[in-house]
């Protein structure tokens, strides 16, 4: 019996009904697009007056909650009878197996079937606060034994059933995650992140003068260096090789707020192919540096130079060097690019696993500065998170950006390996999103349609496209380090990937993709061309023929036409395309991205690291495929321009009878349409490209005969 074919999966967007309320959206009302979820909170805050142990003369207490088959601990506080803990509980309520909560009071020291006090409630009778109610305010129980006879000591808590629109739930120990060590529970957590306030910090170096060589018989060799933080940019040599260099020369940088950085820069003088002098530096703090928030010119200033005199092995006082001639000022006019120029969500200007098999995953959004990051879902392939959040739209043009997680930071010591957390782009799946955009005024949605998209200074004085990357890299770098340090963290890995930093690496699949997508935008024109080809060759009915020639005179003796019908067109194709229009909000399309169809090795190569983790015959594999597509596009490339070569040798004189015989043409044709009136010519010219068949010759036409005989490079090159 042959074996089962493994059913084909579908990728398709698919249109879901979620119980998200079916009811009016009120203003007060938190979750409006996801699902509501109930938890069972308990927020242990503190307790008091407890005994201490007989044998250890000490009290090191904590609480132990169970509710089924789920059990949460609070931490150890040695030495304290009067202990305050503060930490909230969440269990999901759907995956209880029980319904009553027990509160137990241990002391660190004790047996294990010693307590020193318990609690019992019935969920049933725990009271309902959703938000935007006002939090349950906790209350004193005194503890009992197991036989409910009161002891001593009592404790301060809280029980409720909420959802995850609750104000503890970002900060809730949370039951999924019972597998989850100490510390590593905040890396569950969902957390807000905002991204700091990014700045080009921009150096115009004019020159410098009263420079000190320390070889006074040689012309110095003068550049400027800049260092801000872990950075590097360099001016290029001056041309003047004298004591009073010039550069005229602009060294540009990312920085962040708040400004704690220092700018270093130095004037070096270069000895030779690796060594150099330092002749003066200067250290300027950021937050004195002038911020530019009109379009009106910095002006420059003077900066003295400090050189360190060394004595031996040591650097002793600071002597005054020289002066460096600059204009220096953080802009706030231009938007800082830290995503790819075709998705981004703000355009303003600045003004390995465990070995559990399953799981961890976790969703980071993106718009703005605003970066959200959701809670960990355990141990699940199937993750619901349910949380939403809200931004405001600048333009509706920008796009919102969202990646799925694998979470590798949840054991205590996971943080010591240094690995990664691992993007789920890799392997199949699907993220099951609700979104919601409201627009309340169509005349401003109207306005902001006709605004340009960058502020203001990018079409005034725009910057280098090297410039651009350069920048985008280094405000890359800035976030990575800035929301690396929240906590729970934003690992580098994850602000790269969802900033697209990769997007410039060789992809075969995305190389197939774009080819089809650009073939599918052509495609209209080469089916109107083909059914016109036909039309004129008079392969079709020769009554629709004859029916678009009169339409073609008719609109050259009335040339108003040509505009009534030029807008008229997109008219009525837009009219017809609007039953066929897109029902769904833009997404990921796999069979668009050929995710499908790619061969394992092609997505191997995709997501492999650069450079390269490959070795052997993987790699020349890869690479001589890399040739063969190369060499393809440099045949396209070379027929492109042996062909614009050839129109440039129409007045070059290369060919000296050829471009005489086209001048002659021209001055004949510059005549002749002086003299006849415009449509005329149109009219012959259009009668001639739709001539019968009779009277057509089946051999390429003068035009293209004449331009093969032009010259071209070709020949030239080796």
């Amino acid at each position: 019996m042959p074996p089962k074919e493994k059913p084909k999966e579908d990728y398709t967007l698919k249109v879901t009904s979620p119980d998200i309320g079916g009811r009016t959206v009120k203003g007060s009302d938190k979750l409006t697009l996801v699902e509501q979820r109930q938890f069972p909170y308990v927020r242990i805050v503190r307790a008091n007056g407890l005994p201490v142990n007989n044998m250890t003369g000490t009290c090191d207490p904590f609480v132990e909650l169970k509710i089924g088959n789920y059990k949460g601990i609070t931490r150890c506080l040695e030495q304290n009878s009067n202990p305050e803990w503060n930490e909230v509980y969440a269990f999901t309520r759907d995956r209880l197996q029980g319904g009553r909560l027990e509160i137990l009071v241990r002391d660190k020291e004790s047996a294990i079937n010693e307590i020193i006090g318990c609690l019992s409630f019935d969920l049933g009778d725990t009271p309902t606060r959703f938000p935007p109610n006002s939090p349950l305010a906790p209350q004193w129980y005194k503890l009992e034994d197991r036989n409910g006879v009161k002891v001593a000591g009592e404790l301060m808590l809280a029980a409720w059933i909420g959802n995850q629109a609750d104000d503890a739930f970002s900060v809730a120990w949370h039951s999924d995650a019972a597998a989850v060590s100490g510390k590593s529970v905040t890396n569950i957590r969902s957390n807000v992140y905002l991204s700091p306030v990014l700045w080009y910090l921009r150096v115009q170096v004019i020159a410098a003068q009263d420079l000190a060589p320390s070889d006074k018989n040689r012309k110095p060799e003068a550049y400027i260096k800049a260092v801000l933080g872990n950075l590097v940019s360099r001016t290029t040599v001056s041309k003047d090789k004298n004591p009073n260099p010039t550069w005229n020369e602009e060294v540009m940088f990312v920085a962040a707020e708040p400004f704690d950085d220092h700018l270093i820069l130095s004037v070096e003088d270069r000895m030779g192919a690796n060594k150099e002098v330092c002749l003066g530096r200067s250290v300027i703090p950021l937050h004195q540096v002038e911020k530019r928030l009109m379009p009106q010119a910095i002006g420059a200033q003077w900066i003295n130079l400090e050189k360190y005199v060394a004595e031996g092995e040591e650097k002793t006082e600071v002597k005054f060097a020289s002066r460096l001639h600059l204009r220096i000022f953080l802009d706030g006019l231009y938007h800082v690019f830290d995503e790819t120029t075709y998705y981004n969500s703000d355009l303003r200007a600045t003004s390995p696993k465990d070995g559990r098999g399953t799981t961890d995953a976790y969703c980071v959004a993106k718009y703005g500065r605003k970066w959200v990051r959701t809670s960990t879902i355990v141990d699940s392939y199937a993750p619901k998170w349910n949380e939403q959040y809200c931004w405001d739209v600048y333009d509706p043009y920008t796009v919102v950006t969202i990646g799925v997680f694998d979470n590798c930071h949840l054991q205590a010591g996971d943080k010591n390996d240094g690995t990664g957390d691992p993007r789920l782009g890799k392997k199949m799946g699907e993220l099951h999103l609700a979104v919601k955009f409201s627009c309340n005024n169509w005349i401003n949605l109207l306005h902001t349609y006709s605004q340009p998209l960058l502020p203001m200074m990018h079409y005034l004085q725009p910057l280098s496209v090297y410039q651009l990357d350069s920048l985008r890299h280094q405000a890359t770098y800035i976030l990575s380090l800035r929301l690396g340090r929240s906590d729970p963290p934003l690992r580098r890995e994850v602000v790269e990937y969802m900033l697209d930093t990769g997007v410039n690496r060789w992809s075969l699949r995305r190389a197939n993709a774009n080819c089809e997508r650009v073939m599918t935008c052509l495609s209209g024109i080469v089916v109107l061309w083909r059914q016109f080809d036909q039309i004129r060759h008079w392969k079709i009915n020769s009554a629709i023929t004859v029916l678009i020639y009169l339409l073609f005179v008719a609109m050259v003796m009335c040339p108003k036409l040509i505009l009534t019908a030029f807008f008229l067109a997109p008219f009525v194709l837009g009219v017809w395309c609007f039953p066929k229009r897109p029902r769904h909000p833009p997404h990921m399309d796999t069979k668009l991205s050929h995710a499908e169809t790619a061969q394992p090795d092609v997505l191997d190569e995709e997501f492999d690291s650069f450079p390269s983790s490959k070795q052997g015959e993987a790699l020349k594999t890869r690479y001589d495929r890399l040739r063969g597509i190369s060499g393809r596009l440099m045949i396209i490339i070379g027929d492109l321009a042996t062909q614009l070569e050839r129109i440039h040798a129409l007045v070059s004189w290369r060919d000296s009878r050829a471009t005489a015989m086209f001048l002659v043409f021209c001055l004949i044709a510059c005549f002749l349409v002086h003299k006849v009136q415009f449509k005329y010519l149109v009219l012959v010219i259009g009668t001639y490209a739709m001539r019968p068949p009779r009277l057509r010759v089946g051999v390429p036409s003068i035009p293209k005969n004449f331009l093969r005989r032009l010259p071209a490079k070709t020949d030239s090159m080796l």
